[in-house]
């Protein structure tokens, strides 16, 4: 037997499910897997695992209902990130505008490190509170 197992997707918990599948949708640029698509306006949308994919139908993020989900207090060490999403793009000009669709989109700016001249970056707090950077690569 060869090869090694492949990272299919990463799975985000959140107590709302749409809601931060949304926010990295519209982030990314994602689609959704067929069949994970929102709801009629007006029908209640009760989903407990959505699935994002790449403009090649890969899958990309996923989402997991849980009932509850302590927030990072990241940098304070109370309760650390676990982990994070490193998001990259080509230059400084790309970042702001990224930075500022990050937090129309809700997230939380928790670190500003764009004074750096080799690696300027933000880190923020997603809607559930899960941390991600946006960085110059």
């Amino acid at each position: 037997m060869t090869g090694f197992p492949r990272i299919l997707q990463t799975v985000l918990d959140t107590t709302d499910v749409r809601g931060l599948a949304e926010f990295y949708r519209q982030l990314l640029g994602f689609q959704y897997r067929p069949g994970d698509e929102p709801a009629d306006e007006g029908t209640r949308d009760d989903v407990d695992w959505l699935v994002l994919t790449d403009g090649q139908g890969n899958s990309t993020l996923a989402f997991q209902q849980v009932d509850h989900l302590e927030r990072t207090t990241w940098p304070r060490p109370d309760v650390p990130m676990q982990m994070h999403l490193d998001l990259t793009v080509p230059d400084r000009e790309t970042l702001e505008h990224h930075h500022s669709r990050a937090l129309a989109l809700g997230a939380e700016l928790r670190f500003d490190r764009t004074d750096d001249p080799n690696e300027p970056l933000y880190v923020y707090a997603d809607p559930a509170g899960h941390p991600f950077c946006i960085f110059v690569a």
